[in-house]
């Protein structure tokens, strides 16, 4: 390394001295903890090394991709790329008005006491200030100077300064981008769920182990200190042996709409429809029925990408994607990562072998108001089976005996992991760890630390970190893969419509054959 001269100005000035920023920063995720991190005395007065800012571009920054920039604002936000410009300039130009509110908040707060952060409570330890100064930056500087795309395919093929890229796009798009970029050698952090298919999930797994690059799904209360916590109460066997687990959020409901039927024109005179639920869902389509042009800032073919030909509504973009099965994977797939980690972090338990869905009525094309899923997954060396239930659309598990008649569990989401001297209850991300009963509560002691804890908690840095061979990432594909199949098996059980056998050695329903066009799809033409 010192005999190597390192310069930061750009790929064309390192070429010509030997090495590339680029392959500076790729060899430094390789190379892991070997790697030494040169000091910017080294470079000279003002030079910043190439080890500590990476170029990093975001596809898809309307909504949570915003949220990571923001978390990344530290870095070099070189490139930004949207299929609609109008939906992420205006998440963008928010940013104005959130600076004035936490900028209130930070001068309102009490001499010695501390704002409250106004994104993401509980799962990033930066303060108040740190935050408000990251989203300066980013709409100050970033917003300002990145080039910006609508095709990530362009971007990536005219920009050569990137180092990685963040994937916050529709579900559906997620594998096309990230293989794209690691095919480049460029790092990628990818928004939950990390695939739209199971075949996706593992492709994207084999890439990450081929190209080594650094990797991360967003699903950041992995990198937090309560899930940790959480892990180490089932790991130290405070509540026992576990065979019993049940999750539950309150997706959809009042997020976006779901168990509706595509827009379509009644081919029938309305008069000779019946007022069943056939006729009531004909009118209900055809309410929705009517040209739409496509926006002149969306490029509705590059929202469909790999997705199916299907002509544009409103009902469709932006936001409610996840709720139609083209381009989402519903409930389980927006907060499943966040809600089935710990209990596959703790346990161990691989992938499931049975997975049978229970839903209110299903179309094909919208996913249902509500759902319940039942997983199997064996025993694993001297653990037990283990069986785990799944609930959406406003259901709930039955209230644990030993709550209070005035306590309640969580009815935004949580976990409850069920065990032979107890149970324990979590939140969504893992946080707020508790166990029942109150007298196996106050006779625990806390576990023994056995995670290490992410610095600062910050999911995305935590990433930006392994980028450079600083840290190993938290959540990477390697075990984000696994974590989504068993998400996907959810989606693939409603829409086999039976309980289905799973072989993970050969990724393979055996018992419903016609179940196994679910784990993956063809791609639509051109793509």
């Amino acid at each position: 390394m010192s005999d190597t001269k390192i310069t930061p100005k750009n790929d064309s000035q390192g070429e010509k001295n030997g090495v590339t920023r680029r392959d500076f920063i790729k060899n430094a995720a390789v190379g892991g903890a070997g790697f030494m991190i040169v000091p910017r005395h080294v470079l000279g007065r003002g030079m910043t090394p190439p080890s500590d800012l990476l170029n990093i571009a975001g596809v898809g920054i309307g909504g949570m991709g915003r949220s990571n920039l923001i978390a990344l604002a530290s870095q070099n936000i070189t490139a930004l790329c949207d299929v609609d410009w109008d939906y992420a300039g205006k998440a963008f130009e928010r940013l104005s008005t959130d600076i004035e509110h936490l900028q209130t908040r930070v001068n309102q707060a009490p001499a010695g006491g501390q704002a409250q952060s106004q994104t993401r409570s509980g799962l990033n330890s930066s303060t108040p200030e740190q935050q408000l100064a990251n989203m300066k930056r980013l709409y100050t500087e970033h917003w300002q100077k990145a080039k910006r795309y609508k095709d990530y395919r362009e971007m990536l093929e005219k920009q050569k300064d990137i180092d990685a890229v963040v994937v916050a796009t529709s579900d559906h798009m997620h594998t096309p981008i990230a293989l794209a970029a690691m095919e480049l050698g460029k790092h990628v952090y990818v928004q939950k769920p990390l695939t739209w298919s199971v075949a996706e999930a593992r492709a994207l797994a084999k890439k990450a182990k081929e190209t080594k690059v650094a990797t991360q799904m967003g699903n950041q209360g992995h990198s937090s200190d309560e899930a940790r916590l959480s892990v180490e109460y089932v790991q130290s066997g405070a509540i026992g042996e576990v065979r019993e687990i049940h999750v539950w959020t309150n997706r959809p409901l009042g997020f976006w709409p779901q168990g509706i039927p595509r827009p379509e024109a009644l081919s029938v005179p309305a008069d000779s429809l019946k007022w069943n639920g056939d006729g009531v869902d004909k009118r209900l389509a055809a309410s929705f029925a009517g040209s739409y042009p496509v926006p002149d800032t969306l490029s509705w073919n590059l929202f469909l990408g790999v997705g199916p030909e299907v002509t544009y509504h409103p009902i469709y973009h932006p936001f409610n994607w996840r709720g139609w099965v083209d381009w989402g994977c519903g409930p389980i797939g927006d907060m499943g990562a966040h809600l089935l980690d710990v209990s596959l972090w703790a346990l161990k338990l691989g992938l499931p072998t049975s997975i049978e869905t229970v839903c209110t009525p299903f179309n094909k094309v919208s996913f249902p108001n509500a759902t319940q899923t039942f997983f199997k997954f064996p025993a694993r060396g001297k653990m037990p089976a283990v069986s785990l239930t799944w609930y959406d659309g406003g259901l709930l598990p039955p209230k644990p005996e030993e709550l209070a008649e005035n306590e309640e569990v969580n009815k935004d989401g949580g976990v409850m992991i069920v065990g032979s001297k107890g149970k324990l209850l979590h939140d969504t991300y893992g946080l707020n760890p508790r166990l029942l009963p109150k007298s196996l509560a106050e006779s625990t002691p806390k576990p023994k630390q056995t995670l290490p804890r992410i610095n600062s908690q910050n999911h995305e840095l935590n990433w930006a970190d392994a980028a450079k061979g600083k840290a190993e990432a938290s959540s990477p594909f390697s075990y984000a893969a696994e974590l989504t199949e068993i998400m996907l098996l959810g989606v693939v059980a409603l829409r086999a419509g039976k309980k289905i056998l799973y072989d993970p050695a050969n990724m393979r329903v055996t018992n419903v054959p016609e179940a196994n066009q679910y784990l993956q799809r063809d791609y639509r033409k051109g793509w």
